[in-house]
């Protein structure tokens, strides 16, 4: 439901990051671009960096998941670049949006708005909630959030385990607030949202079950173009993979679900993704998407670490390689890319809440 309750959160702190700064344990020449681009550390000294959103001024707003943060940064990249933290101590922040003037904050179980933010920077912000009564566990409750073209609002509710039948929904909330609705059903951990720019279609990741093995079952790429459908969960698993505990397995056939439109890495864990709209990367870029692959926790050989690429004609995903990888030296973690998105000049932001920094792609032809 809709509150417009006002809470009091400690005042922001001012923190004198640079724009830059080394990092002994990754050269970023170790990252393998296509022909043509280059990766920088955009914006660094941002603990556990996730979620990714830029106000209508041009400010770079970051949630964390572990370190209950949320960061803003004026002016990122450039001369007089100031990170401001915004918010702290909350209950695992990773969503973060915006609307208009105001920034939306995903926590476990409400999220917060903060009206008029980019005027407000470095005040006593308190913000209002704008909704609460979302499920209390922790257990894949950092969520996904973000503003369909439509002005809903979507929200990722994850099931509460690995496999169970408990939650395991995308749902919206109305623009001026209110009830909430099922959109999405049988989704077990979805931690990025996108809408496809020409179609307004809703796309998500998806993180598949652990303990089935190293090769299976895969991660997912969805596609939901309408509210109502199933995506499987928990009795069926990638596109045809049924769950091996009866009790689950009893629940449904993988005929009856819709299937992913990529099936992805094993425990790739996919996490942010964003549809390519600029004019700065060559034109074939146009409408690509691009995912963030978190990387594996529970397999014998590491796998992920890296940005994806797909390329789509209409609603079929005609290629699925890599654009940015690097992050993984044989077994050793370098980098754990989360989300990605488009900045105001069509260049590619990367978060890595491993190293605490967001990364800028540009396309420079040399």
């Amino acid at each position: 439901m809709i509150r417009k309750t006002t809470l009091a959160l400690c005042a922001p702190a001012v923190l004198a990051f640079a724009a830059g700064g080394a990092h002994a344990d990754l050269d970023l020449r170790e990252i393998r671009l296509p022909p043509g681009f280059e990766i920088e550390e955009y914006v660094s000294g941002l603990r556990n960096a996730r979620g990714l959103a830029i106000g209508e001024n041009g400010t770079l707003f970051v949630g964390t998941r572990n370190v209950g943060k949320v960061y803003a940064v004026r002016n990122p990249g450039g001369p007089g670049q100031e990170t401001i933290e915004l918010a702290s101590r909350l209950l695992l922040p990773n969503g973060v949006a915006v609307r208009g003037s105001s920034l939306f904050v995903a926590e476990v179980h409400r999220i917060l708005e903060y009206e008029n933010i980019e005027q407000r920077l470095g005040e006593d912000i308190s913000p209002t909630v704008f909704h609460d009564g979302l499920p209390t566990a922790r257990h894949h409750g950092w969520r996904a959030m973000g503003f369909a073209p439509d002005g809903w609002l979507y929200v990722a509710v994850g099931a509460p385990c690995n496999v169970c039948d408990s939650y395991a929904t995308i749902e919206r909330i109305p623009a001026q607030g209110g009830e909430r609705e099922v959109y999405a059903r049988g989704v077990r951990n979805s931690v990025g949202l996108a809408w496809h720019p020409e179609t307004g279609e809703l796309w998500f990741t998806e993180n598949g079950r652990d303990l089935m093995g190293d090769d299976i079952p895969p991660c997912e790429l969805n596609h939901a173009p309408r509210p109502g459908m199933h995506f499987g969960f928990p009795f069926c698993h990638g596109t045809d993979i049924p769950e091996p505990d009866a009790k689950w397995a009893a629940l449904g056939e993988c005929a009856s679900a819709t299937p992913p439109a990529q099936e992805l890495g094993p425990h790739t864990a996919p996490v942010g993704l964003t549809f390519y709209t600029g004019d700065a990367f060559p034109a074939g870029y146009k409408g690509r998407l691009f995912i963030a692959e978190h990387g594996s926790w529970n397999r014998s050989e590491k796998i992920g670490y890296r940005v994806m690429m797909l390329e789509l004609e209409g609603n079929e995903v005609v290629s699925y390689e890599p654009f940015a990888e690097g992050w993984l030296r044989g077994e050793e973690t370098l980098g754990r890319p989360a989300y990605v998105i488009e900045d105001r000049d069509g260049n590619l932001l990367i978060s890595d809440d491993h190293r605490g920094v967001v990364y800028r792609v540009r396309y420079t032809g040399a």
